[in-house]
């Protein structure tokens, strides 16, 4: 009964934030936002993972990186742990993207992209990576539960990762 009535107050505090925001924004008041770091992109089931693949390795070949496949799904909680690591280890994230070109593959009821997954071999939890050299052949296929460490991941196994699969 109590969250019924909450429901209401809630939508209430919701809008007038909004509504006064707006109201600031359209008579030329700007508060000052707290810096948002850019979010890691979703998991999307709707998305073309045999040609996003052949795009990573245009890119991986121009730019003279390896590919990391991160499979997964909205639905997979540790997925989104390994998002927010990566937003809160901008030093982490930087080695990523200055070595990969990280690429999420859904994998999720309305698409397992099962055709292309099933050319790296078998997937025993989520996240799962698979580290591609820049023509698209398989380096190694990664659970993640060694990276991980209490209700996250470890910075110096995932930096390790990161390093020993980088390209040379």
């Amino acid at each position: 009964m109590r969250v019924t009535r909450l429901i209401p107050c809630v939508t209430t505090l919701v809008i007038a934030v909004c509504s006064s925001a707006m109201v600031g924004r359209a008579e030329g008041r700007h508060t000052a936002a707290a810096p948002v770091q850019a979010a890691e992109p979703k998991f999307d089931p709707t998305r073309d993972a045999a040609a996003d693949v052949q795009a990573a390795i245009v890119e991986a070949r121009r730019s003279h990186r390896h590919i990391i496949l991160d499979v997964g799904g909205e639905w997979c909680g540790w997925c989104h742990t390994l998002d927010r690591y990566f937003v809160e280890h901008a030093d982490l994230k930087a080695l990523r993207d200055k070595n990969y070109v990280w690429l999420k593959v859904n994998f999720s009821p309305e698409n397992k992209n099962e055709a292309l997954l099933s050319r790296y071999g078998q997937i025993q939890s989520y996240p799962w990576l698979f580290v591609l050299d820049q023509d698209g052949k398989l380096l190694k296929s990664q659970q993640t539960d060694p990276l991980e460490e209490g209700p996250s991941y470890n910075f110096d196994r995932m930096k390790a990762f990161l390093t020993q699969w980088a390209p040379k």
